[in-house]
């Protein structure tokens, strides 16, 4: 299996990568985000899980590990594939994930284009009962519950959990962890 690959953007779309390694060019399905944020002509590193299907092989990146962890958790769900999984990851953070999943907040997945009530109840169901199980602290130390308080706050002022997330993820590192603090930032995000 690729565990990861590092190498120059050489193209983006909003769904993918082309990173060229040792003159290959592969073709790595990435979350928005990631594609987002890649820089055409830079070095990126990504960590990978490879889908081998009857007909394709298709390499997934993120960068993170707890993203690609999740990523794989995720594919062991009935009903949710590799373009499923990623479109989760596409609209939601770890952060967001996993705190929706560990307070049964099924609604934090009807957001995600292609997945409704019922899928998104099984999603809840399943990551519940790994999230809580995971002595992994990569996936619990992603999790930070002020964040989810201020994507509810952002979505009850009218922005979509979408919006809501892009602005948590425009949240520098070292801002302070009250509400109010972190709610003003990510109000600022949408004036700029």
């Amino acid at each position: 299996m690729i565990a990861s690959i590092k190498g120059e953007v050489a193209s983006k779309s909003e769904n993918d990568l082309v990173i060229n390694v040792g003159g290959i060019g592969f073709k790595v399905m990435a979350p928005k985000v990631t594609c987002a944020k890649a820089i055409i002509g830079e070095n990126i590193n990504l960590f990978t899980h490879l889908v081998v299907r009857e007909d394709v092989l298709a390499i997934y990146g993120f960068e993170s590990k707890e993203e690609r962890d999740l990523y794989i958790v995720m594919l062991s769900i009935s009903g949710v594939g590799p373009k499923t999984a990623l479109a989760i990851l596409s609209t939601l953070s770890v952060d967001v994930i996993v705190s929706a999943a560990l307070a049964n907040r099924a609604e934090i997945f009807c957001q995600v284009p292609g997945i409704g009530r019922k899928s998104a109840q099984k999603i809840i169901l399943y990551l519940h009962d790994k999230v809580s199980q995971m002595t992994s602290k990569e996936i619990i130390t992603g999790f930070k519950d002020i964040n989810a308080e201020v994507i509810d706050a952002l979505v009850g002022l009218g922005y979509s959990v979408v919006e809501a997330q892009t602005a948590i993820q425009s949240i520098p590192k070292d801002a302070p962890e009250d509400l109010e603090s972190r709610l003003r930032i990510a109000l600022q995000f949408f004036s700029a």
